[in-house]
């Protein structure tokens, strides 16, 4: 299909063919960026959680130096937060303080994976609307008394050419779609891995505040005075 053809067939669409490959665009630069960025992150959250492997013992310093190395991520935010509650907050503080982190962060691991579910199902409807325009103007070939039906044949055909591109936009936009959001549930999962592990290190040698009150409300205080003693 030469490129006139396919002026002359983005045209007679009422322009949708435009709008569907500014759609197409869109969606390719976001697939590119996000793939590229949830990559990023996964690959630091799976050398994080590597390296506090290899720690046995960990303090506010060593956190602190630690989030630097990764800073700019989502893994230096929750290790920045784990170092600046080392050794000051108990193992319940600590969790929700680390978990908060992470909430904070998921807004920037499934940015813009909103323009891809919306291309999904605008695609497909954009291409439908295409082609019915093309269709008027095909069908509109017949009011003229000296053109022949072939021409109404070939203006439909043209027409269903908006209906196959949004449908292939879609295919795409679905595929890279499904494999984003499942790279984004790999990527909480390994942050979610690694602040309970800094939970579970940070707060192994200190005790429970809620435990140790519990524990001393049990505890039976001495009895005061003595017994009151039976007729003698």
């Amino acid at each position: 299909m030469s490129m006139d053809t396919l002026l002359r067939v983005a045209q007679h669409s009422g322009g949708v063919l435009y709008v569907i490959a500014t759609l197409l665009f869109v969606s390719l630069t976001v697939v590119i960026e996000r793939v590229w960025f949830l990559q990023r992150v996964a690959r630091d959250a799976q050398a994080a959680l590597a390296e506090l492997d290899q720690h046995k013992a960990l303090n506010a310093s060593a956190l602190a130096a630690w989030a630097q190395r990764h800073d700019g991520l989502p893994t230096g935010s929750v290790i920045a937060t784990a170092g600046r509650l080392a050794g000051r907050a108990d193992r319940d503080t600590l969790a929700a303080s680390l978990e908060e982190a992470v909430m904070r962060e998921a807004p920037r691991i499934d940015r813009f994976l909103w323009v891809l579910d919306t291309a999904v199902t605008l695609a497909p409807l954009l291409g439908l609307f295409g082609t019915i325009v093309g269709m008027f103007d095909a069908f509109q070939v017949l009011s003229n008394p000296g053109n022949a039906p072939v021409q109404v044949t070939g203006g439909v055909a043209e027409a269903l050419i908006a209906t196959a591109s949004g449908l292939f936009v879609a295919m795409i936009g679905l595929v890279f779609f499904n494999g984003l959001h499942s790279r984004v549930r790999l990527v909480v999962h390994q942050l979610d891995t690694l602040k309970t592990a800094l939970v579970n290190r940070l707060t192994s040698d200190i005790p429970d505040v809620h435990v140790a009150r519990e524990a001393e409300a049990e505890t039976p205080h001495g009895v005061i005075g003595s017994p009151a003693r039976q007729g003698a």
